[in-house]
């Protein structure tokens, strides 16, 4: 089976980008930070929190927003101070809004199209926080907004007579669940902090699977031995692994036995997509044999299939080729067009043949 030239160059230009993003620095590491920046943000412990509340009444007392984005910043170790003429190292800044004001065109890519970014299209209460290092405001910015847009209505209905008063206390609600902190740990690289709080007894699950989460887009090396006691935990072990897949070779081993020995599928397709990113991310292939070894149980599952077929795309290689379209053909001859699962291996499938054959015969 042979694709049309078309479709061999855009599988190509689709490869390439693929191995891009998998390329990319984490977090802690952003092509924009000088040397001098880095080793700055490398020392940071003592944070000035400015926070500013604007109603449409105009300012208002934003000392229970202090609190809470200091009490947020203390849980991960960090001191504060409230005033700026206090020595400080970097400054966290807050601007809470009933009706938020905009700003400008945000620059897209990256960080601007996350969840958590500025919207644009956004008008009602929110938060924007920033920060500034040696007086400069960094291309760092994340918005929490309330469920609601319309503040007056809001108020309204919750019978308070206060719509900005009412707006602060949720927004202010919505810093205190928000991982702020955790980002600005991973921004600044600092993974001993957020593996300190993986390490704690008192943080929980959902903030353990943020954290593991954040090492591995840092390529915190170092999180290797905390990553590797998370997957005693059922409810973590699928974190863990997506983790490693982002960081050195010396995790390879020990993902291939996940995806061969885990009694939990879910923990094998984890282990199989992570195995396609650590190959991918450092070009090695030798994690292909093992993905055709799995790719060729006949008692793999189709998930696990699905994860192992789109990490055999990410390591372009020849020895792939025959592998899947051996596996494309049987599933071809299978007539089922309500079952989703089968209709997403096929789509992997057929999307990895076209890296690795295209590859092979153009790269």
């Amino acid at each position: 089976m042979r694709y049309p030239f078309g479709i061999v160059v855009l599988s190509i230009l689709l490869s390439a980008l693929v191995l891009s993003l998998l390329e990319s620095p984490g977090l802690a590491y952003r092509e924009y930070f000088t040397p001098e920046q880095r080793t700055q943000l490398e020392k940071v412990q003592t944070v000035f929190v400015d926070v500013l509340a604007l109603t449409d009444k105009g300012t208002m007392d934003s000392t229970p927003l202090i609190d809470t984005v200091v009490h947020r910043l203390t849980e991960v170790g960090y001191s504060t101070v409230r005033q700026a003429g206090q020595a400080h190292d970097v400054v966290v800044r807050v601007k809470c809004e009933q009706r938020k004001t905009w700003e400008g065109t945000a620059v897209t890519g990256g960080d601007a199209d996350l969840p958590d970014a500025p919207s644009r299209l956004w008008k009602g209460p929110a938060c924007q926080l920033t920060y500034l290092l040696g007086g400069m405001k960094i291309k760092w910015q994340k918005e929490v907004r309330t469920e609601f847009e319309d503040a007056l209505a809001a108020a309204q209905a919750a019978h308070e007579p206060d719509a900005g008063r009412y707006t602060m206390t949720k927004l202010r609600e919505a810093l205190e669940k928000y991982e702020f902190p955790l980002l600005l740990a991973a921004e600044w690289g600092h993974s001993d902090r957020l593996l300190r709080l993986l390490d704690s007894p008192d943080t929980n699950q959902a903030r353990k699977i943020k954290v593991m989460s954040l090492l591995g887009e840092m390529q915190a090396d170092e999180a290797m031995p905390k990553l590797k006691e998370a997957l005693k935990d059922r409810d973590l072990a699928k974190q863990a692994l997506s983790a490693i897949g982002n960081l050195g070779r010396d995790g390879i081993p020990l993902l291939v036995e996940m995806m061969h020995t885990s009694p939990q599928l879910e923990v094998q397709a984890a282990a199989a997509k992570s195995l396609g990113q650590l190959g991918g991310l450092h070009g090695d292939a030798s994690v292909v044999l093992p993905l055709l070894a799995k790719l060729q149980d006949p008692k793999t599952d189709w998930t696990v299939l699905t994860e192992v077929a789109w990490a055999l795309g990410k390591i372009p290689d020849k020895r792939s080729i025959q592998p899947l379209y051996d596996l494309d053909k049987k599933l071809q001859a299978i007539r089922d067009p309500d079952n989703v699962t089968l209709k997403k291996l096929k789509e992997a499938v057929f999307w990895s043949i076209k890296q690795c054959d295209t590859w092979d015969q153009y790269s």
